[in-house]
C-alpha cells in the first residue's frame, strides 16, 4: 500500500462550517496510510475558504508529495493568490471537446488529428495518461518554430473522452493527402514543397541534448530482432545501425503527407512529438513505411491511412525520393531505397510482433514477407549511409540553373561570403558548360555533380564527373594576356578564370569517367 497513489475527491465547497469535517473525513480515509503521494481531485469542488486551504496545509505536514489536479477557474485563482501553486502541483480542469463527427485530418503513431471547427484542430493521443506527451510535444514543437520550422503551436489542452488532446489554430487549412487526393494535377506541386520542407528540417541543427537521437532508438528496433533473424542476420543488422554516425540534425520522424498542411500560401509541419536528431536515411525509412511498406501486402491500408490510392502513394515516393536525392539515376535511388527498406522492416516486424501479430494468422504472413524481403536487403548491403550531396542530369545547358541552385543550397551551411558564392557560381558554370558542350557531342550524356562542405580548414569541394571523351582541361595552356584583341584566340577564358578564382583543382581519369574537382577555402 505504501508504493501506491491515493487520490481523494473534493466536492461541493469547503469552508469554516464544514472544514473540520472535511478534515476527519480525509484522515479516516488515509488511516493505516503513509508515505504515498496524495492527489486532491477538485473537479466537482466550487468553493474553497482559509479554512479549507488550512485542511490542505496540515495534510501537507505529513504528506509532503501533494498535489491538485481538475481545478475549476474560480479555485485555482484562489489557490494562485494564497501561494499553493508554487508548494505544490496543481492542474486546472480541461474543457471537454467531442470529435465525434470531426473530419480526421492526420493521424500518427501518438495520436489522431482532427478539424473541430474552420480555424481549429485538436490532436488527440492514444495515451489516456496523456499530459507529460503534451507537454513535452509543446515544448519541441516551440524549439523548431524558435530553429526556423514553420510549425502550429498549441494553444490549448483539453478533455477528449477518456483522453487529452492539443488544440492548435490552423485556418482552412488542408492537408498535403487531401490535396493529392482530390487535385492529382498538383502532385508534382506537392512532391516540390513536401521535398524542400524535408531538406529545411534536416537542414537544420539541433542544440546538443534538446531532442532525443533516434539512432539510439533503431539501435533498440534491431536489439528487438535478435530471436527472430539467423544470427548472422541479426549481427549485420545490429552492426549496420551501430555504424551510422551520429548527427545532430533534426528529423521529423513521421513526415508524411498527412503532416504536411497548406494554410493559405504557408506550408506548416505538424504533429512535432516525434522530432528528432539523426541521419536522413532513419528519417527515409519511416517515408517508406507510410506510402508503401505497412501497404505492401494490403493495398487498402494507405488508402484507409491517406486517402489515396497504392499507386499514388508509389509515385509520391518516387518522385519525392528522386527529387530528394537530385538525381533521375535509377541506381541511385532504388540504393538509398534499399537502405531504408531495411530499416522501415526493422520497424515494422517489431511494432506488429509487439502487438500480437505472431497469433494472428494474415498478420503473420504479413512479418514473413517484410522478413524475406530484409534478409535479401541485408545480404546485398554493407552499409546504411548515403550522401545528398549528389545531384545527376543531362549534360545539358538547359539544366545549368538546377545545377547552380543545387550547389548553392548545399554550400549555404559554409556561410560563404557574397564574393565566394559569386566566385564559386562562376566556376561552376564555366565547368558545368564546357561539359554540357563538349564532353559527348554531338551525342548527349549525363553528368554528377557532388558538393562537400570541408571543416579543416573550411573549404568547399566541387567534383564534376561524365562519361565522355577523355579531356584534361588543366594541360591547357592559359591565354596570352599580353595579346591584343584581335591575335587572341577565343575559348579557354572559362578554365583559365576557374584556375584563378579557386583555390586549388584536380583531374584524373578514372574507370572510364573524366573527374574535376575544385576547392575553395573559405
Amino acid at each position: 500500500m505504501n508504493n501506491e497513489l491515493k487520490t481523494i475527491a473534493l466536492s461541493g465547497r469547503i469552508d469554516s462550517l464544514n472544514a473540520a469535517e472535511t478534515e476527519k473525513q480525509i484522515l479516516d480515509d488515509l488511516q493505516g496510510i503513509s508515505g504515498v503521494p496524495l492527489v486532491f481531485d477538485m473537479e466537482k469542488l466550487d468553493y474553497i475558504s482559509s479554512a479549507g486551504l488550512r485542511v490542505i496545509l496540515r495534510l501537507k505536514k505529513q504528506y509532503p508529495d501533494i498535489s491538485i489536479i481538475n481545478v475549476k477557474p474560480e479555485v485555482y485563482e484562489i489557490l494562485e493568490m494564497t501561494g499553493f501553486t508554487e508548494m505544490m502541483t496543481v492542474e486546472k480542469a480541461y474543457r471537454v471537446v467531442s470529435t465525434e463527427g470531426c473530419e480526421e485530418i492526420g493521424r500518427g503513431a501518438n495520436g489522431t488529428i482532427y478539424r473541430i471547427d474552420r480555424d481549429n484542430v485538436v490532436k488527440v493521443y492514444n495515451n489516456a495518461d496523456a499530459l507529460e506527451d503534451i507537454r513535452h510535444e509543446r515544448e519541441v514543437a516551440k524549439l523548431a518554430l524558435i530553429l526556423g520550422i514553420p510549425t502550429a503551436i498549441s494553444y490549448d489542452v483539453v478533455r477528449v473522452g477518456e483522453s487529452y488532446g492539443s488544440v492548435f489554430e490552423l485556418l482552412n487549412a488542408r492537408s498535403f493527402s487531401k490535396i493529392i487526393a482530390t487535385e492529382p494535377d498538383k502532385l508534382d506541386w506537392c512532391v516540390s514543397e513536401y521535398v524542400k520542407m524535408l531538406k529545411k528540417i534536416h537542414g537544420t541543427v539541433v542544440p546538443e541534448g534538446k531532442l532525443p537521437d533516434m539512432r539510439e532508438t533503431v539501435i533498440g528496433w534491431a536489439e528487438f530482432m535478435r530471436p527472430y533473424l539467423p544470427s548472422d542476420a541479426a549481427e549485420k543488422l545490429i552492426g549496420l545501425v551501430n555504424d551510422v554516425p551520429r548527427d545532430d540534425h533534426m528529423i521529423h520522424g513521421d513526415y508524411h503527407t498527412k503532416n504536411l498542411e497548406l494554410q493559405g500560401d504557408e506550408v506548416l509541419i505538424i504533429d512535432m512529438d516525434t522530432l528528432a536528431v539523426g541521419n536522413p536515411i532513419f528519417e527515409l525509412a519511416s517515408m517508406y513505411n507510410s506510402f508503401i511498406g505497412f501497404s505492401e501486402m494490403n493495398h487498402a491500408n494507405i488508402l484507409k491511412f491517406q486517402g489515396f490510392d497504392f499507386e499514388t502513394g508509389t509515385k509520391f515516393w518516387k518522385k519525392s525520393l528522386a527529387a530528394y536525392l537530385g538525381t533521375d539515376s535509377e541506381t541511385v535511388i532504388e540504393s538509398v531505397e534499399d537502405k531504408a527498406r531495411i530499416i522501415g522492416y526493422t520497424r515494422m516486424i517489431r511494432r506488429s510482433i509487439r502487438r500480437g501479430g505472431l497469433d494472428d494468422e494474415e498478420r503473420r504472413k504479413e512479418i514473413e514477407h517484410w522478413k524475406g524481403e530484409l534478409l535479401e536487403l541485408l545480404e546485398k548491403t554493407d552499409s546504411l549511409v548515403f550522401g545528398v550531396s549528389e545531384i545527376e542530369v543531362e549534360a545539358d545547358t538547359e539544366n545549368l540553373p538546377q545545377v547552380q541552385s543545387f550547389v548553392e543550397e548545399h554550400i549555404a551551411a559554409a556561410e560563404c561570403s557574397p564574393k565566394a558564392m559569386m566566385q564559386i557560381g562562376l566556376a561552376v558554370e564555366e565547368i558545368f558548360t564546357n561539359i554540357a558542350n563538349y564532353a559527348y557531342a554531338p551525342d548527349k550524356g549525363k553528368a554528377k555533380v557532388r558538393v562537400d562542405v570541408l571543416k579543416d580548414p573550411v573549404a568547399v569541394s566541387i567534383t564534376f564527373v561524365d562519361h565522355g571523351v577523355p579531356y584534361d582541361p588543366l594541360a591547357k595552356d592559359d591565354p596570352d594576356l599580353t595579346l591584343s584583341a584581335e591575335d587572341r584566340a577565343i575559348g579557354g577564358l572559362g578554365i583559365f578564370m576557374t584556375k584563378k578564382i579557386m583555390d586549388d583543382i584536380v583531374y584524373e581519369y578514372r574507370d572510364g569517367q573524366n573527374i574535376l574537382t575544385l576547392r575553395k577555402n573559405l
